[in-house]
């Protein structure tokens, strides 16, 4: 949850004069979201962030989308993506639109460089593995279940402490935020918020890094992934602070909210991007009026796009799921239970369900090479 956070060194008055012990000048970087007007932070260097030993470009960043055919619900079974390589290299996308892009990844070592998304913000959902995250913020640690929300702009890395690790990925072109209805006009979370600034852990610890090497920084930005070298390690910070920073939530501290009968999904959002939402389905004690039915109504996703992403446990309106499965329900089509789920669920005293939920609004196109995880017999999943 955003709020003001300071780590290591930083001096008394902003944009004034903080020295090294040889006399120097620390170099002070403002990084801030919508140009001057949005949350930001600012950052001491040792070496000038700005200069550079070399530049090349490595890719353009497209994928590759499948034309329009039939309208359908579809599952993907992620669980048979090849593991390998670290975590960007590993990334497998899915799903996409204007707003963002949604994938997979499996990385097996850790990132021998930096990386920095200069067009939005990231999300990480961490399905299996540990490991930490290294920026210029300092290191944060993650463990299964955790949100990881790596703002845009962030110089990062991902490092794993388990020989495997298993990621959802959600590439954002806007910042990822709490939802509003669960802030007051000051940001601060309400009582009636499933979780509150206490769940949040911020970078825990700042060690500058005052080496000289060669070093990789791989940016994307304008569509295009650039290599920097520098002759100077990127995580040279001294102290910061500020609004903007990584943050990790773990799914376990969401707290659910019941009643008597079957809540909307809008109960277990969680954060909110531009034109689309992130809920948690969690472990929760179901519906208790005396006729009540548990497992969810048929809805029609009539101006949104429904992405489920199962973790763990047995869903309560599915057949034919599994951990790492992700199912579209597109806008334009009414979509519910599996046969024999609603009669099942009535008289079940709770679930033990987890699953990450994203609701876009605009429609999502799916990338070619999805096809190959594809169930194409889960559009007919509802006949008797």
């Amino acid at each position: 949850m955003p709020h003001y956070v300071k780590l290591g060194n930083v001096p008394p008055k902003r944009h004034t004069q903080f020295r090294k012990e040889d006399g120097g000048l620390y170099y002070e970087q403002l990084m801030g979201t919508k140009g001057f007007s949005g949350i930001q932070s600012l950052i001491y260097h040792i070496n000038p962030p700005t200069q550079v030993k070399a530049v090349k470009k490595i890719k353009d960043i497209h994928y590759e989308w499948e034309e329009k055919d039939a309208l359908k619900h579809r599952h993907f079974g992620t669980a048979s993506v090849e593991s390998g390589g670290d975590f960007l290299e590993a990334r497998v996308m899915f799903l996409g639109n204007e707003d963002l892009t949604i994938g997979v990844a499996r990385p097996t070592q850790s990132m021998p460089y930096f990386y920095r998304n200069g067009e939005g913000d990231e999300l990480i959902f961490v399905h299996e593995g540990e490991g930490k995250i290294e920026s210029i913020f300092g290191e944060l640690s993650f463990y299964p279940g955790d949100y990881l929300i790596i703002p845009i702009g962030t110089t990062y890395r991902v490092v794993l402490e388990t020989s495997e690790a298993r990621f959802l990925v959600v590439e954002s072109n806007s910042e990822i935020v709490p939802p509003k209805r669960y802030r007051n006009a000051h940001g601060q979370l309400l009582e009636h918020s499933p979780f509150c600034e206490r769940d949040f852990r911020v970078p825990e610890r700042l060690e500058a890094k005052d080496e000289r090497g060669e070093f990789e920084v791989r940016v994307r930005a304008q569509g295009m992934l650039t290599s920097y070298l520098y002759d100077f390690h990127p995580l040279d910070a001294v102290g910061w602070d500020g609004y903007l920073y990584p943050y990790a939530f773990s799914i376990h501290d969401f707290e659910p909210i019941t009643g008597r009968v079957h809540q909307p999904p809008t109960v277990h959002q969680t954060f909110e991007g531009h034109n689309y939402v992130v809920c948690s389905f969690v472990p929760r004690l179901y519906d208790y009026h005396p006729l009540a039915v548990p497992a969810p109504y048929v809805h029609s996703n009539v101006e949104s796009d429904e992405v489920l992403y199962y973790v763990a446990g047995e869903f309560m309106s599915r057949k034919g799921i599994s951990e790492g499965s992700i199912t579209l329900h597109p806008s334009g089509l009414p979509h519910g239970p599996h046969p024999g789920k609603m009669e099942g669920s009535i008289g079940k005293k709770e679930t033990k369900e987890l699953a990450v939920m994203i609701d876009t609004f605009r429609p999502l196109r799916v990338v070619k090479q999805a096809h190959s995880y594809e169930d194409p017999n889960y559009m007919y999943s509802w006949l008797p």
